[in-house]
C-alpha cells in the first residue's frame, strides 16, 4: 500500500456501478468526517493507476478536498481486473435488520449510507 497524489488515480471509466447524488454526498460527508477508512480501505488500482476498486471514493474524496489516497497496485490480466470490478462492486450479504435496529441509531445508519425505512411525511 501507498500514498499517492489522488490526480494519479485514474477514474475507470468502464466502471459499471454509480452512485446517485443523495448517496454521493453521504459518501463525501463520511470521508470527511472518518477520513482514517481510507487507509483501511485503500483504492485498489492496476499497473496503470486505473481504479479497479473505489472508483465513488476516489470521486468522492476529490469532491471532499482530498489531495493524497492510499492506493493497492494489483498486477492482474484484464480478465481477473474485469472479474474483480464486478465482484467487489457486487452486495452478496444482506442487512439483518433486527441488529442494526437494536445496535446502532437510525440517524447515524441513514448518515452511514444505509437506507432505512423512513414514515412518509404528510403533504398539508
Amino acid at each position: 500500500m501507498e500514498k499517492i497524489n489522488i490526480n494519479k488515480v485514474i477514474p475507470n471509466k468502464d466502471n459499471p456501478r454509480i452512485i446517485k447524488t443523495p448517496k454521493f454526498k453521504k459518501l463525501v460527508k463520511s470521508i470527511k468526517e472518518f477520513p482514517e477508512m481510507l487507509k483501511i480501505r485503500p483504492i485498489v488500482v492496476n499497473e496503470d493507476y486505473v481504479v479497479l476498486g473505489g472508483n465513488m471514493r476516489r470521486k468522492a474524496c476529490v469532491e471532499a478536498g482530498i489531495k493524497q489516497v492510499y492506493i493497492e497496485k494489483v498486477k492482474l490480466p484484464i480478465e481477473k481486473q474485469k472479474e474483480f470490478i464486478i465482484k467487489d462492486n457486487n452486495s452478496f450479504g444482506e442487512w439483518d435488520w433486527d441488529i442494526l435496529a437494536n445496535q446502532w441509531e437510525g440517524e447515524d445508519l441513514n448518515d452511514w449510507g444505509i437506507d432505512i425505512w423512513q414514515p412518509e411525511k404528510e403533504v398539508d
